[in-house]
């Protein structure tokens, strides 16, 4: 079964609905209090998209215009994203989008709210939730944005860097690592960074078209 590579006093399952459709879940998690984090965002912002799905992809966790709105990937990371689906011809609402973490964490600075890295605590807290979506949308391929939702996924001590734009074999599925878009909104050198990003994508639906698993994690 599928579960989260640490194990912690706080978590989020007492509020998951197992074996529910996505409606009961989405709605279910609007209560969720299994964390400390849903005491200062304005709302759980949880994933979206077709049910069931070839295509999963999971960020991190809600920013502040997803925490305002209430939608995924709506910000500046999600429209980099939506540039770089189109780029390599992933139509975005074939796919379905969410983030391991459901409540935005921040750091306030002025009026500016500023984001915050999720404890590892935070992350498994929140995984009963993001267990129930694969289940749910039962993806061909789960692509992770960025290091936080690998390892989500993949445990916490799985190397980012050291498996870009490969497809890895963990409890039955099929999940494929490329950075978060915010990192390349971040990165020095932005159109290097944009264009390794495209490169990982177009690796990952090489895959999913092909169903080969380029890459596989040491047991």
């Amino acid at each position: 079964m599928l579960s989260a590579r640490t194990s912690n006093a706080i978590s989020a399952a007492q509020f998951v609905p197992e074996g529910k459709d996505w409606a009961a879940l989405r709605s279910a998690s609007c209560e969720c209090r299994g964390c400390e984090l849903y005491k200062d965002a304005k709302q759980t912002v949880f994933g979206e998209g077709p049910v069931p799905a070839r295509l999963m992809m999971v960020g991190e966790q809600p920013g502040d215009k997803e925490d305002v709105e209430g939608h995924v990937f709506v910000g500046p990371a999600g429209r980099l994203l939506d540039k770089a689906l189109a780029a390599v011809k992933i139509a975005r609402d074939e796919a379905y989008l969410t983030n391991a973490v459901k409540h935005f964490k921040f750091t306030e600075r002025g009026k500016r709210r500023i984001h915050q890295q999720p404890r590892r605590s935070e992350v498994v807290a929140c995984f009963p939730w993001l267990r129930e979506e694969i289940r749910v949308v039962q993806p061909e391929l789960i692509v992770c944005l960025g290091a936080v939702a690998a390892k989500a996924l993949l445990g916490s001590s799985f190397k980012l860097t050291e498996h870009r734009g490969e497809v890895l074999e963990q409890d039955g599925l099929r999940i494929g690592v490329t950075v978060h878009p915010s990192a390349v909104l971040r990165a020095e050198n932005w159109t290097e960074a944009y264009e390794a990003f495209v490169a990982d994508l177009k690796a990952l639906k090489k895959s999913l078209q092909n169903g080969t698993t380029p890459g596989r994690l040491p047991r």
